[in-house]
């Protein structure tokens, strides 16, 4: 992650974007963090990271741990979180049709919202026991390679998936046809079949299927997904055992949270 560069807009503040930045440097692989590592994530100098650090440990967002000489996040990035998913009452909804769609596919069956060029759980239900595949709320994934990402493409406005693809373009710009053909070929497998897939893209052994909800929720495309060890699918074919539950389960929710007028 590089810090972000000179906004030509007067009113952008600057020194809350850098501390952000740093606070976004933390990841399920890199859960403690030194200065100096903050600083090669970041592309700030040292001493503003220092800064940076000091503000946030004295505000609950990074704790200190003085053996390992690292920073990690603290409670309050935690608590600051809550209110986003206390107010998605689709998450309520959902939860028994989730866990019953988990329980009968033996996968993983979650709810996504996008953040930046990744798709970050805000919901899960597990109807296995694999320690290799437990995804949580707060896991991210990327848009390009995961089922759940495809469906948000496929979803969104031209010019809105048309800025995603820049914005990844901007890091791996030698990507940029080959993500213009996974945005096109996503929009031409929901308009025909209902759904998008990933195929092992993401992760080698699980194959996975999305269907957006049609209807923004809060202006935010949601996403639901079913991912599944290729190993318990015994032959059978993702798309073939579980498409049609999973698209049944989100027009069951849709209907519960956008009831048609009588």
């Amino acid at each position: 992650m590089r810090s972000p560069a000179h906004h030509p807009d007067p009113n952008f503040a600057t020194t809350l974007a850098h501390g952000l930045s740093l606070l976004q440097c933390f990841g399920v692989g890199s859960p403690r963090l030194s200065n100096k590592e903050l600083a090669e994530r970041s592309g700030l100098s040292k001493a503003t990271v220092s800064r940076l650090t000091y503000t946030l440990m004295a505000r609950g967002l990074l704790t200190y741990d003085g053996h390992l000489r690292r920073y990690q996040l603290g409670p309050t990035a935690l608590s600051l979180g809550y209110p986003l998913l206390a107010s998605l009452r689709v998450r309520q909804i959902a939860r028994p049709l989730m866990k019953a769609l988990a329980d009968h596919a033996g996968g993983s069956v979650s709810l996504g919202i996008r953040d930046r060029t990744n798709m970050v759980y805000v919901e899960t239900s597990r109807g296995h026991d694999a320690l290799a595949f437990r995804p949580d709320i707060g896991a991210s994934l990327p848009v390009m390679s995961s089922a759940m990402g495809r469906a948000w493409l496929a979803q969104a406005p031209l010019d809105e998936c048309a800025r995603l693809l820049d914005e990844i373009s901007r890091t791996h710009p030698e990507r940029h046809a080959a993500n213009a053909k996974i945005a096109a070929d996503a929009r031409a497998d929901l308009a025909g079949k209902g759904y998008c897939i990933s195929r092992g893209e993401w992760q080698q052994d699980v194959h996975a299927i999305a269907v957006p909800m049609r209807t923004p929720v809060d202006g935010e495309i949601l996403v639901f997904n079913c991912g599944v060890l290729t190993g318990r699918l015994k032959g059978d074919t993702i798309e073939g055992k579980l498409a049609p539950g999973l698209i049944d389960m989100v027009r069951q929710v849709e209907t519960a949270l956008f009831p048609p007028h009588l």
